[in-house]
């Protein structure tokens, strides 16, 4: 099991967010809203100028200029979770699946609740983008950030890729 060489907090206008690296510099996990329990439990040395990467192309997304991440990484996952963590990264910024449309599109027809369980465990929220998948009837249903969070990344990748003047823009 890779253990974090570092970590770092990062403002964004989503809350705080810490991050977490191994000794090569891949993310292993991104959370907003940390508490000082969870800080703790992955405790490493702490270092904000190595995230300067993943601080930078985070202000891309917020500032509407990026809307895929381009960083090295390394979450911690079974084979399955790894498929699914992949297959969240090809979902389209402003776009949304529900978890048994994910399931049926991994070739596991009745594994809605297996997608749903790796997305609750996706370490390395927002660049992989577990916010993007919702209950089989459109509604937000479970994310690890709340779903207020959940609600506010979709609104906001929503907005910023709508067709112009939908949305008054």
């Amino acid at each position: 099991m890779t253990s974090p060489a570092c970590h770092g907090l990062i403002d964004t206008r989503f809350g705080p967010v810490a991050a977490w690296l191994d000794a090569r510099g891949a993310l292993l996990r991104l959370l907003f809203n940390p508490t000082p329990e969870q800080l703790e439990k992955h405790a490493c040395r702490r270092d904000d100028a190595a995230l300067a990467e993943v601080a930078r192309q985070l202000a891309e997304y917020q500032a509407g200029e990026r809307q895929n991440f381009d960083l090295p990484l390394a979450p911690l996952g079974t084979p399955f979770q790894q498929k699914v963590w992949a297959a969240l990264r090809a979902i389209p910024y402003g776009h949304t699946l529900s978890y048994s449309e994910l399931a049926l599109a991994l070739g596991a027809p009745d594994g809605a609740r297996a997608v749903g369980r790796a997305n609750a465990t996706n370490p390395i929220a927002l660049i992989v983008p577990c916010h993007r998948v919702l209950g089989a009837d459109g509604s937000l249903t479970g994310y690890a950030g709340g779903l207020p969070l959940k609600a506010a990344l979709l609104r906001f990748e929503l907005e910023r890729s709508a067709p112009p003047g939908l949305f008054g823009g």
